[in-house]
């Protein structure tokens, strides 16, 4: 059943046995689980069922911190959220994200990589990535093989892609079919979490629409699925319970905001004929399912050299030297300039499609051509894994409020001395490894040799220069409430009926994308809640 809160003219309060916060991946397919099952869900979407200007103005905030992308634009507020505009890249955490890393404080899951996968294997499924397969075994479809870096200190893993546009818009969510047992509002947007007057559960969830339109919803059991800054905005500014907020008694909330840094780390120097053999070997393949291959640091490596877990990735360019060329000039300006709608979505995936079109046919031999009369060189980037820092942050910010009269998000995004001796490190490891191989000297990037911790926003890596929209860590999972927000089962420290869903649990973000472990954990919250109500 579909309500418009905008046009609803039924009752004030509504009852359901669970209600979820957020229809981006994690609540809507957390949603569509338990109603499968026969549970009465009401799931609340503070957009609509298409981008609006009016609702992706309350995501706005202030970067208190490093250089970030505008907080506004960097979450969309409709249904199936950001998700609709996502490039479907998939894979899971490695098992060594999960474990307590002596080298990395604050590191450790209080679940491990195997309690997982029968729940990586649903996401996989509902994805239709085929077989469920992310390893070395891989390169068994790619032409030449693996390359022959030392399998002692790297090791490399697959990308998959998700390769339906939309997947998870409302036109194609069954909790919009007729027979569904779930109540999906739209512009329902939630102001506060009622707590109980002894602080050990939420009574009810406060709802309004920019018009005004009240309404209350009352549930066995509350999830929080409204991505890493909101999540921690909602339980920040339910405060008349507990003073600093809903669960943050021990102030956890908002704290270890983690995101996937990009970066240039390094150039090969031309000569050896390495340029392009790298470049083609972990470019993607376009199978049945396309995969990527990366580099990553094995875990002996990250071991010895106390090395985040990042992956590497290489790509023939001209010298930085000479800006962004015009073709992504062009496509930036466009991006910037049309909102993500149906149409200004179209118009991106048409975009895609044709630059798809351009690697399968002709790129190859393109590229092989620049290379060799010395037009590009190759660079190595990272998508590296942030420490958790329990500095990073989301606040409320104490002046502003939105036009719901919430006070806004200040987000203070901070790296830190282990983020970068991991790329300092890397480079030395890869610049040893290249010379054992015959494929030149790797030449570091001037900004790592600096004793700032600021990564420099360089506009010619690529259209996500800052980091990958990767927002994670701010309710944490932990086992000790002093050091996180949920438990293992992504409930609430103290609170019986609240649990959270999405990347806002993640303990540490390795280098993977997170979708794929946002809607495994979402099938495995599923199962919990099933058995509550």
């Amino acid at each position: 059943m579909l309500i418009d809160l905008e046009q609803y003219d039924g009752p004030d309060t509504l009852d359901a046995d669970v209600c979820v916060v957020g229809a981006g991946v994690a609540g809507a397919l957390l949603a569509e689980r338990l109603a499968a099952a026969g549970v009465d869900v009401c799931l609340l979407e503070a957009g609509g069922a298409d981008f609006e200007d009016r609702t992706q103005a309350l995501y706005a905030g202030t970067n208190a911190g490093m250089d970030y992308y505008p907080l506004d634009g960097a979450r969309l507020r409709f249904f199936g959220g950001t998700a609709n505009i996502w490039g479907g890249r998939c894979v899971s955490l490695d098992r060594i994200d999960f474990e307590r890393r002596e080298w990395v404080p604050y590191s450790g899951w209080p679940i491990t990589a195997e309690d997982l996968v029968p729940y990586y294997r649903r996401a996989h499924d509902h994805l239709e990535l085929g077989e469920y397969d992310y390893s070395d075994d891989l390169w068994a479809q790619c032409d030449g093989g693996r390359p022959e870096f030392d399998a002692d200190k790297f090791a490399t893993r697959f990308w998959r892609f998700d390769e339906q546009r939309e997947r998870f818009v409302a036109g194609r969510s069954p909790l919009l079919h007729a027979d569904a047992r779930a109540r999906v509002v739209l512009h329902a947007n939630v102001t506060r979490l009622a707590a109980a007057p002894n602080a050990d559960r939420i009574e009810r969830v406060e709802v309004s629409t920019l018009g005004g339109r009240k309404l209350s919803v009352c549930a066995s059991q509350v999830v929080l699925a409204a991505g890493a800054v909101e999540n921690a905005r909602l339980l920040l500014v339910s405060n008349d319970v507990q003073p600093h907020g809903v669960g943050n008694d021990r102030d956890q909330v908002g704290r270890y905001f983690m995101e996937h840094p990009h970066a240039r780390i390094g150039t090969l120097d031309p000569g050896s004929g390495a340029d392009f053999k790298l470049w083609s070997a972990f470019r993607k393949r376009f199978l049945p399912v396309p995969i990527a291959p990366v580099l990553l640091a094995s875990p002996a490596l990250q071991r010895e050299r106390e090395l985040l877990n990042t992956a590497v990735t290489f790509k023939l360019q001209r010298p930085t030297d000479r800006g962004t060329p015009l073709n992504r000039r062009l496509y930036l300006s466009l991006k910037h300039q049309l909102n993500p709608t149906r149409t200004g979505r179209a118009l991106w995936h048409g975009y895609r499609d044709a630059k798809k079109l351009l690697q399968r046919s002709v790129r190859n031999s393109f590229e092989r051509t620049r290379a060799a009369v010395g037009a590009t060189t190759l660079h190595l980037m990272v998508r590296a894994e942030q420490a958790p820092n329990p500095a990073s942050r989301v606040r409320l910010d104490a002046h502003e409020r939105d036009a719901l009269g919430v006070p806004r998000v200040a987000l203070d995004w901070q790296l830190g001395e282990q983020d970068k001796h991991t790329l300092n490190a890397l480079n030395a490891a890869l610049g040893a490894e290249f010379q054992r191989l015959g494929y030149g000297a790797l030449r570091p990037s001037e900004w790592l040799a600096d004793d700032s911790l600021a990564w420099p926003v360089d506009p010619t890596i690529g259209n996500h220069p800052i980091g990958g929209y990767h927002h994670m860590g701010t309710t944490r999972m932990s086992a000790d409430p002093a050091r996180g927000v949920v438990d293992a089962d992504c409930r609430v420290h103290g609170y019986d009926n609240l649990s959270i869903a999405g990347s806002s649990v993640f303990a540490t973000g390795g280098w993977a994308n997170p979708t794929l472990t946002i809607l495994a954990l979402a099938e495995r919250l599923a199962d919990r809640l099933k058995t509550l109500v």
